[in-house]
């Protein structure tokens, strides 16, 4: 079995280090990963400059993009064969309820998924890495589960891993996102010239943090698992849409 691994914290993260010895025994490992942090990238692909790719002196790949750049380079032209799985993280931090948009460690995982290759993407909730032997326990636990029993569909999961002990830690929990208040207000500062700038604020608060979500689960000390998908099309709003639309469009004869 081939597993392809990326971050968005970078290369040298200690997620990423503790995810790889994590996965080391069970499978052929190739990590291909930000040359720096790149948290908040989201679904970005580099189209404006090439992209290089080095090797540490670990043997990890480094790609100077975007999480999504690291797995589709891969994909399209690094590796010589197919991997089975693409793993990401482990992340410094939740990625849960609409963070999954903005999160860098996601959109590696989605890469991976868009080319029909089953996908998961592993955080730890609170920033600091605490216990991250714990959480890199729990992903070895869910690729074992794959080895041994592969989903048939092309599958994308968020894997959310409170930061506590593996004793403490609650059995994983099947979860539907939830959703936060919006972003606390921008931080304004300004540079030594004087010159406005602006520090993008903290994520706000849990909305709908009810029983059932991600929120909720991990609260409890559970991990949670949320299995994810991107057809973004707002189903419940295509018939009111056509008939909002007028049955003679006369825009395109002006």
């Amino acid at each position: 079995m081939l597993i392809l691994i990326s971050n968005d914290d970078g290369y040298f993260a200690p997620g990423l280090a503790a995810l790889v010895e994590a996965l080391r025994p069970l499978a052929e490992l190739i990590v291909v990963a930000p040359e720096t942090n790149r948290s908040g990238s989201s679904n970005s692909l580099t189209l404006d400059r090439p992209l290089s790719v080095r090797k540490a002196t670990n043997g990890f790949l480094y790609v100077n993009g975007t999480p999504s750049d690291c797995v589709h380079v891969a994909l399209t032209g690094l590796l010589d064969r197919r991997p089975d799985l693409v793993v990401s993280g482990i992340n410094d931090g939740q990625n849960m309820g609409e963070d999954t948009l903005y999160s860098g460690t996601v959109a590696a995982a989605t890469e991976g998924y868009l080319f029909g290759i089953p996908s998961i993407a592993f955080s730890q909730v609170s920033k600091g890495w605490t216990h991250l032997d714990a959480a890199a326990a729990a992903a070895r636990s869910f690729v074992e589960r794959f080895i041994a029993r592969p989903l048939e569909a092309p599958t994308l999961l968020n894997v959310n891993i409170p930061n506590l002990p593996l004793s403490e830690l609650k059995p994983p929990r099947v979860t539907r996102l939830g959703r936060r208040h919006p972003s606390e207000p921008v931080v304004r500062s300004s540079t030594p010239y004087g010159e406005p700038v602006y520090w993008i604020g903290p994520a706000g608060k849990a909305a709908d943090a009810t029983p059932g979500t991600d929120f909720h689960a991990c609260a409890d000390g559970a991990v949670s698992v949320t299995p994810l998908r991107f057809d973004l099309t707002h189903a419940a709003q295509i018939e009111p849409m056509r008939e909002w639309i007028p049955a003679e469009w006369t825009g395109a004869n002006r």
